[in-house]
């Protein structure tokens, strides 16, 4: 698997089958069950909330009730109508919704998604790591320099990398690609014998090739691997024996490209006689030097923009290289990206899980990392409670974008790679993951406004009929009237998904906080309760509702009241400014809300109503109804600025670890 024939024929030895293969313990990896998301983990706590609530107050009303009025039956349908008015039955539908508007959104700038519960988690994401090639840079390379050991152009160096690239035929990469178009070369008279392919251990690839009456092993790859391997160097036409001042002068001309911003390979190679039958990667030891061939891929003009814009929404951007840390460096440093701190993969090998989680927040650039290296990075995020995104392309990059929060790629990219990420990109672009970002942004800040409106009207209205059950001599609003007061308040929120929300609310991620939405409900849904029981008074009182023959019209005032403070509230909820005059809501909202005010005043007020125990409300009721929604809104609005105030997300502390003091040498 993984290998492909071309032609000839050859005898294979199989050393490990299955899943104890490379291929296989990369398939392993990536057919793991996803890591549990910030969007996972949130839903769930609110689902087993709301679960702890609706048990609780089921049994007390059905225990109320039972108690006083000695119906079982009754009160067991009550208090189930209760549960399942408590419910914020159509949240499912509601984030479906959402979630679908904003991926619609994002296809338009040529993004796919492909897991919707993504868009969320692009909008609590609040570090990205990425490779710096196609995001920071052009993704163009070019080769620009072909030096012998001396520093020398040489055009035998350039040669060799083309040997070499031509024959290869493992990993497609950009810098085969760039000397293959450097300059085209005859090298008819090189035939090619054998292959040693590339690998992420080794960071060589070598070909063997016939010339005249000898075999030539051709090997390029990262310099460190080649100095590794070399005992000697070819300049001015002789073999030179390399000693330690040499070895210093290889490393620094090295460090000096890197330090230009240029990516470098290096070249060796060795000859054998014409009878060699068989090689291996033993054979790539005690070579002579050639030189190194020096490649530039320029930083994007809007790169700097991007990363700013990227700062401005509160995501930190992270570079997960496989380069060295110059080149890294230079990149950085040319986009305004901070620099200050880097961990190479040398380094990071050398600490623990737990060292790592102390300093991760603070590195901008990992350099010269493996694929697992990458992933461990993303795992050190999170378990610091950060929401990370990781935009990777490669087959080496599938166990980091199996981790991540969010996984990017992009349509060229490895079809594992492909197939792992949760959203694609059809160009490689930081500047539209920003659209993106907002996108996720708007979707979730949907999504809150119908969890705090339905879970703290619902919470306020189970409290309300929890009290009334105490004094009321009949139930305070039949089952039936129940589930369809919910239906349509729930109902009035479905066009919730094309709201507008305010800039203030995109500028920071958003993620979920049971102990913020816990909060909400039980401060602002009693408020609603307070005006439920001023319903009661009037009905008792003014209107006289207060024996079995007249619950009908009790039922029908209080479903009224109920059904348009529900409804309504939506318009304070939705925004932290002052609503219609500083944040306007989007003009579906107003029909919806208009369309189920219409259809529950029609039922309660006309014939329709007897098929649910409703029965015409006098006129005065209106009157009073009208005050009571002005006040209660007015006391609402006033009640979330205190709580805004009081508990606000953007205001609250960000969680901090102790950090240990760890020493990490600078890459400088």
């Amino acid at each position: 698997m993984g290998s492909s024939i071309v032609s000839g024929t050859g005898l294979g030895i199989v050393i490990q089958t299955g899943k104890y293969t490379e291929f296989g313990k990369l398939s392993n990896e990536i057919n793991r069950d996803k890591a549990e998301t910030t969007f996972d983990r949130g839903l769930k706590d609110f689902t087993i909330m709301m679960l702890r609530i609706l048990v609780v107050l089921g049994l007390v009303v059905f225990l109320i009730n039972y108690l006083t009025k000695g119906d079982a039956v009754s009160a067991i349908l009550f208090a189930l109508a209760v549960a399942v008015g408590l419910t914020p039955d159509m949240m499912p539908m509601v984030i479906a919704l959402n979630l679908s508007r904003g991926a619609r959104a994002m296809s338009k700038k040529d993004v796919i998604v492909k897991e919707l519960k993504a868009m969320q988690n692009f909008g609590a994401m609040d570090v990205l790591c990425t490779d710096k090639t196609g995001t920071l840079t052009l993704d163009k390379v070019v080769l620009m320099q072909h030096q012998d050991p001396m520093g020398h152009e040489d055009e035998d160096v350039l040669r060799h990398a083309y040997i070499n690239s031509y024959y290869q035929t493992g990993l497609n990469n950009l810098l085969d690609h760039a000397v293959l178009e450097h300059e085209h070369l005859l090298i008819k008279q090189y035939k090619k014998v054998y292959e040693i392919p590339f690998d992420f251990e080794r960071r060589l690839v070598s070909v063997i090739v016939r010339h005249e009456h000898e075999l030539l092993l051709i090997t390029k790859g990262a310099p460190e691997e080649i100095f590794k391997r070399s005992s000697k160097y070819f300049s001015d036409g002789k073999i030179h024996k390399i000693d330690d001042e040499m070895r210093k002068r290889l490393h620094k001309e090295y460090d000096d490209f890197s330090k230009d911003g240029f990516r470098v390979l290096a070249l060796a190679y060795r000859e054998y006689p014409l009878e060699t039958k068989t090689f291996s990667k033993s054979d790539e030891s005690d070579m002579i030097f050639k030189g190194y061939v020096a490649f530039l891929d320029p930083p994007k003009p809007d790169a700097q923009e991007t990363i700013k814009k990227l700062q401005d929404f509160g995501i930190s951007l992270k570079i997960l290289s496989g380069d060295n840390e110059y080149v890294t460096e230079k990149i950085c440093s040319e986009v305004h990206l901070s620099v200050d701190k880097t961990l190479t993969g040398v380094e990071l090998n050398k600490m623990s899980d737990h060292d790592l989680n102390q300093v991760v927040r603070d590195i901008t650039i990992f350099s010269r990392l493996d694929p697992m290296q990458k992933e461990r990075v993303i795992r050190a995020l999170q378990q610091t409670g950060h929401t990370v995104g990781f935009m990777g392309d490669g087959i080496n990059d599938a166990p980091a974008l199996k981790t991540a929060d969010v996984s990017i790629s992009v349509d060229n990219a490895a079809g594992v790679a492909k197939d792992t990420a949760d959203i694609i990109l059809l160009k490689k672009n930081l500047a539209v993951l920003a659209d993106c970002v907002v996108e996720g942004r708007k979707s979730f800040a949907n999504i809150l406004k119908y969890l705090k409106m339905g879970a703290s009207s619902n919470y306020g209205n189970m409290f309300s009929m929890t009290g009334a059950s105490l004094f009321l001599p009949f139930l305070p609003m039949l089952p039936a009237q129940i589930l369809f007061n919910n239906f349509l308040y729930d109902a009035s929120q479905i066009t919730l998904p094309n709201d507008d929300v305010d800039i203030e609310e995109l500028k920071k991620p958003k993620k979920w906080d049971i102990g913020f939405i816990k909060k909400y409900i039980l401060y602002m849904g009693p408020v609603s309760s307070i005006f439920d029981y001023t319903t009661f008074a009037v009905m008792w009182f003014v209107f006289k509702a207060t024996t079995p023959e007249t619950q009908n019209l009790f039922h029908t005032g209080w479903f009224i009241e109920s059904l348009c403070t529900q409804t309504l509230v939506i318009y304070i909820i939705r925004t932290n400014k002052i609503p219609f005059i500083q944040s306007r809501p989007n003009k579906l909202l107003y029909f919806s809300t208009l369309i189920m005010l219409t259809i529950g005043f029609a039922f309660a007020n006309t014939g329709l109503g007897k098929y649910f125990g409703f029965t015409p409300l006098p006129w005065q009721f209106f009157i009073i109804l009208v005050l009571i929604l002005i006040v209660y809104l007015t006391m609402v609005q006033s009640a979330k600025v205190w709580f805004i105030k009081k508990f606000s997300l953007d205001d609250a502390p960000a969680k901090k670890i102790k950090v240990a003091p760890i020493a990490i040498k600078a890459a400088d």
